[in-house]
């Protein structure tokens, strides 16, 4: 692998497979594969959905963790709203859908999404967001994988869950379990109940 970073994901029974040059990152990866704009940062655009329930007369919402080594031990302030990056000539609600359905492993449901917005996190990118109501049992989810040489250098590929768990939280818990720019979705979606 000293040639560049290897990165495949595998959904469904099927591995799809991305060599990026040496010294480039994910985040102007699009911009290699189409081979536009080398050497310029690309700043990254993800669409997410918030899914929210009303439970016990509190609203819930639905929060991922991050799989892999480097998130394992940590919990507050690294949770997401299911999310992935938007590719050119896609809309943001079609691939919060799919991002969804790939995290997860089960298709979002069927109700109408409400806009949130969008936020900046702290690297740059900006994350749309839409929240739809439904519920869904978190002990059924199945997420996409990638691989992964770990530990560093060691010369060993393993493969992790992209998500390694998904949980129900009420708004204050979410507050804490979230990545900090992602806290305004769910102010955006208090203001909107």
């Amino acid at each position: 692998m000293t040639e560049g970073i290897a990165f495949r994901t595998r959904l469904l029974g099927l591995t799809f497979g991305t060599r990026w040059p040496q010294g480039t990152s994910s985040l102007n990866a699009k911009l290699v594969r189409d081979g536009r704009n080398e050497g310029r940062a690309l700043s990254a655009e993800s669409a997410g959905l918030l899914l929210f329930r009303q439970r016990d007369g509190k609203l819930e919402v639905l929060l991922v963790h991050p799989g892999g080594p480097f998130w394992q031990r940590r919990d507050d302030g690294v949770w997401s709203i299911p999310k992935g990056e938007l590719a050119e000539n896609e809309t943001g609600i079609a691939v919060a859908r799919r991002e969804f359905q790939e995290e997860l492993g089960l298709p979002p449901p069927d109700g109408e999404p409400t806009a949130l917005g969008a936020v900046r996190q702290a690297g740059g990118k900006i994350v749309h967001a839409w929240a739809v109501p439904g519920d869904l049992d978190v002990t059924r989810t199945r997420s996409n994988t990638f691989e992964l040489e770990w530990p560093p250098r060691s010369g060993r590929v393993r493969w992790f869950p992209e998500v390694d768990r998904a949980g129900w939280f009420d708004l204050d818990a979410a507050r804490r379990k979230l990545l900090p720019a992602q806290r305004r979705f769910i102010d955006r979606l208090e203001e909107l109940r």
